[in-house]
């Protein structure tokens, strides 16, 4: 929806009140109660087998690893975590769903409460509560053809497991819903526990959405929107449904409690079904499970197992490091290029200068290529040695930045004094050299000269650029900037 001035004038005596579902789909090897795989891409209906079809007779045993991961998630997010735990049967029909009843937790979530803050892109920091993180198995996948009359079941996702993230009604804007989810997304990169692709479905989000009244207490009717493939259209979705919602209740008109669908093409929703009428699941617990209890030594196991997370990394790299909040926020964005650079930390003092190597050169190549930081050929060792040269002067950071560093890229086993050499690359700081080099340059534009020494200081950097070009950048700026400088002060008028 493209809201008019007018709509959004209206709106503005509206809040707007989100709760996000997230489900995210663990990296195990096989499925949450069977040892059918969870490979990504296979031919539909072959990472199946008894279990997964629900035959007579069946029994399910646990996926351990499912439980750690979620206990590091709630970990992460400041949950408490539950001790005596049982699964639940959630029982209801739908085509891709073989048993006809999903095993999931209920009454005993094994993360409760907890929180995440959030900071948006304008700056505003938010505290979103989190009411539960629970785990469950996930249905098959329900394929719809254009224009064919079929329903097509694939049931390679039928058990693989997911643990569902659920917020209270804290959101207040489409932005926080995108930085909330960014964050969680984050979390699970850094966790290794779920690759966090929604474009595969591996990541994915309902959102509850109402609004009431600026200074109202009481919640509105909420709808659930569903079918988001990207955070971007999250936050699509969310702020069409504000208006949408704005627009009804401004004409007077009911709004329905219903499941909406989201169009990504035209980014707005339409009915799917009424939700008018709670779904009676009719939850029992799951009789061939056993209940299993969370130990203080099993706690402190998953603990013991757990990585520095982005806000940890994000302290240290302001307060140890010395960076600005923005280049700790960007570092920290991936666990990689975070863990790259505390490695080249090690390495060398100057932070700062790590930091804007990793941030420029680095992450441009890595994007050129859309390659991620493990592929990248240099060792920290490397980047390190450029920057000493160019803190001793040898190299301009131009030039380390160009030849330099794309001949390293092409020989990683060769040190960066080394390369610099064999390019005749090493700056020189023969004060005679560059003068003579400024003296030829100052000669051939007398004119300049003059114009410099009657009030045109700005034509310095034409001088710097000639000496620099003549030089082919292998000479000192900062020596050469002095000594330009103080040559077109002394020339003879």
């Amino acid at each position: 929806m493209n809201p008019t001035e007018t709509l959004k004038e209206i709106a503005e005596k509206y809040e707007l009140i989100v709760g996000l579902e997230v489900h995210a789909q663990l990296l195990t090897q096989s499925k949450a109660y069977s040892s059918d795989s969870t490979e990504f891409g296979q031919l539909p209906n072959t990472n199946i087998s008894v279990i997964t079809l629900a035959h007579p007779g069946i029994l399910p045993k646990f996926n351990e690893q499912v439980l750690d991961y979620a206990i590091k998630m709630g970990l992460a997010c400041n949950c408490s975590i539950t001790e005596y735990n049982y699964f639940d049967r959630k029982n209801y029909f739908y085509p891709d769903l073989p048993k006809g009843y999903q095993i999931t937790q209920d009454k005993t979530p094994i993360c409760q409460g907890g929180y995440i803050d959030v900071t948006t892109k304008t700056g505003k920091t938010s505290h979103i509560r989190l009411n539960r993180i629970h785990m469950e198995e996930d249905s098959g996948k329900s394929i719809h053809l254009p224009s064919e009359p079929e329903t097509l079941v694939d049931l390679n996702r039928a058990g693989v497991p997911l643990i569902e993230i659920v917020t209270e009604p804290d959101l207040r804007s489409a932005d926080e819903a995108y930085a909330f989810l960014t964050e969680i997304r984050k979390l699970v990169r850094y966790l290794e526990i779920c690759d966090g692709n929604m474009e595969e479905g591996s990541m994915r989000c309902d959102a509850n959405i109402s609004i009431r009244p600026k200074g109202s207490t009481k919640f509105g009717t909420k709808v659930e929107v569903k079918n988001m493939n990207s955070i971007r259209n999250v936050h699509r979705a969310i702020e069409h449904e504000f208006y949408r919602l704005v627009e009804l209740t401004e004409k007077g008109e009911h709004i329905e409690s219903e499941t909406r669908n989201f169009d990504a093409v035209t980014g707005t929703t339409s009915g799917l079904r009424s939700k008018e009428a709670l779904n009676d699941y009719r939850y029992f617990p799951e009789p061939d499970l056993q209940p299993f209890v969370v130990t203080e030594d099993y706690l402190k196991k998953i603990k013991n197992q757990m990585p520095p997370l982005p806000k940890e990394l994000k302290v240290k790299f302001t307060e140890k490091y010395g960076l600005s909040e923005y280049d700790a926020g960007v570092l920290t964005d991936s666990k990689e290029i975070a863990l790259y650079f505390e490695e080249l930390c090690g390495k060398t003092k100057n932070y700062k200068a790590a930091a804007n190597w990793i941030t420029g050169p680095i992450k441009s190549y890595l994007n050129e290529l859309t390659l991620e930081i493990p592929d990248f050929p240099l060792k920290t060792k490397r980047i390190a040695e450029i920057i000493v040269l160019v803190e001793k002067g040898k190299v301009s950071f131009s030039v380390a930045k160009g030849d330099l560093f794309k001949n390293l890229l092409q020989n990683p086993e060769t040190s960066a004094g080394k390369m610099a050499e064999s390019l005749n690359l090493i700056q020189s700081n023969d004060t005679d050299e560059i003068q003579k080099l400024i003296d030829d340059i100052m000669a051939k534009f007398p004119d300049k000269v003059k114009a410099y020494q009657n009030g045109k200081k700005g034509l310095l950097g034409m001088f710097m650029g000639q000496v620099m070009k003549a030089s082919k950048g292998k000479i000192d700026p900062k020596t050469a900037n002095k000594l330009v400088r103080e040559s077109l002060e002394k020339a003879e008028n």
